[in-house]
This record gives structure tokens, C-alpha cells and sequence, in this order.
């Protein structure tokens, strides 16, 4: 990694922001989104789906460990958006373990300014979109965190933590008008099945048609039975 920075002295620096965070956003959620963008870039190296493209794996890998180190920030009501927060953070962090502000010795502007956009632009709710490769790898790791089957399984641990209802056969997903979505049944309609559509690359896409299907599946048997219909 650039500047005589370690992959895992990134990885533990971000660790350290995620005590008492939820299960949600945790840093296992980290983990999974580093995991599936080392996957993404893999392929789209590999020209798997598509025309093959070169990655810069070092910003892609640091944006990757740093992109949610805001999180628990936001969620304790101490900064409006952890993404944009977690920008300007990521950049101390890597100057940080890169040696200082001695250019000599540390990272240059414009690895920080990628990493910097990577996170700021990974978010799903705001309105930067990604401008770089790198960028779209990351949203797309992110999106396809919130899908499938782990997706399934962050949506209910949300309604957990929150005392969300699961469902309601009162309120059809067609008559639901908030933003997010009143139940949990709702929300994968109004936001995770919309997430094969906002997938920027052809890896991220192939990806996520499979597990588009998945939750399309899962809420159909789901329906069934909390309306007491035979599975």
C-alpha cells in the first residue's frame, strides 16, 4: 500500500472507531464490504462481466476499511454525516499512519483525495455520486452488504434494536408513503429492492442480480406465511 502504509495497521485503526456500535454497521459489516470489494475488483480486473479495468487496489482497500468510521458518530447525534465526516477522517488516519504531513515520508494529495471521495460518495442516501472506479467498487460492496441474505438479516436486527414492526397486512408496501419504509416488509420494498439498480459496475450488477433474487424469494414465502397461507 502507497506511502509505507500496512493493510492491516489501516484495518486495526478502523477497528478501534466501532465499540458499542450497532450490529448494522458494525465492523464485521466492514469486513464483509472489504471483502466483497476485493471480490468486485477482482472480476472487473479479470474483465469478468464486462471490458476489463485496472483497479488501484491501495485506495480502494483504504477506503474500504475507513468508509464507515463515522458511523457511531452519527448514530450518538454528534455529526449529521458520517460519510462526510468520515472523508476528512480517513485522511487524518492515513497521514497519520503514513508518517505525518512530511510528503516525503507520507502519502500524497491525490491517493488522500481518492480514498477521501470513495468514502464521502459510498453512502446510499446522499447525493454524491462516485467518480471513479474505485468509488462505484465501494458503493457497491456497501449496497450489496445491505442485500441477500445478510441484507435479510440487517433489516430484522434493525427492527430488533428500534421495536420496528416486521409486518403489517394493514399497510401494504403500495400505501406506504414514508421515506424508509413503516415496517420491515415495506423497507425491503421501498430501498433493498431497489439496490440491483443502483449498482455502478458490471461485477457489482452480476452480483447483484443473484441476490435481488434471493430477497424477492424470501419475502414472497415470508408473506405466505405471516398471512397463515401454506408455504
Amino acid at each position: 500500500m502507497r506511502g509505507g502504509l500496512d493493510e492491516s495497521a489501516v484495518r486495526d485503526r478502523a477497528r478501534s472507531y466501532f465499540e458499542g456500535v450497532s450490529p448494522c454497521h458494525d465492523f464485521q459489516h466492514v469486513r464483509r464490504v472489504v471483502a466483497t470489494a476485493k471480490r468486485l475488483a477482482d472480476e472487473t480486473e479479470a474483465g469478468a462481466h464486462g471490458p476489463a479495468r485496472d483497479v488501484d487496489r491501495d485506495v480502494l482497500v483504504a477506503a474500504g476499511w475507513l468508509h464507515d468510521v463515522g458511523r457511531g458518530r452519527e448514530d450518538r447525534g454528534e455529526i449529521d454525516c458520517h460519510a462526510e465526516w468520515g472523508a476528512s477522517e480517513a485522511r487524518r488516519v492515513l497521514r497519520d499512519l503514513a508518517g505525518g504531513d512530511d510528503p516525503a515520508v507520507g502519502v500524497d494529495d491525490a491517493f488522500l483525495d481518492a480514498v477521501a471521495h470513495c468514502v464521502h460518495a459510498h453512502r446510499f442516501s446522499n447525493d454524491v455520486e462516485p467518480r471513479s472506479l474505485e468509488a462505484e467498487l465501494l458503493c457497491d460492496a456497501d449496497n450489496l452488504d445491505a442485500t441477500g441474505a445478510v441484507g435479510v438479516a440487517r433489516v430484522f436486527a434493525y427492527a430488533g434494536e428500534h421495536g420496528r414492526t416486521l409486518y403489517d397486512p394493514d399497510l401494504p408496501p403500495s400505501e406506504d408513503d414514508s421515506a424508509a419504509g413503516e415496517t420491515s416488509f415495506n423497507h425491503f420494498h421501498e430501498k433493498i429492492l431497489r439496490l440491483e439498480e443502483r449498482m455502478y459496475t458490471d461485477a457489482g450488477r452480476a452480483l447483484a442480480t443473484d441476490r435481488h433474487a434471493f430477497v424477492e424469494e424470501y419475502l414472497d414465502r415470508f408473506e405466505r406465511e405471516a398471512r397463515g397461507e401454506d408455504a
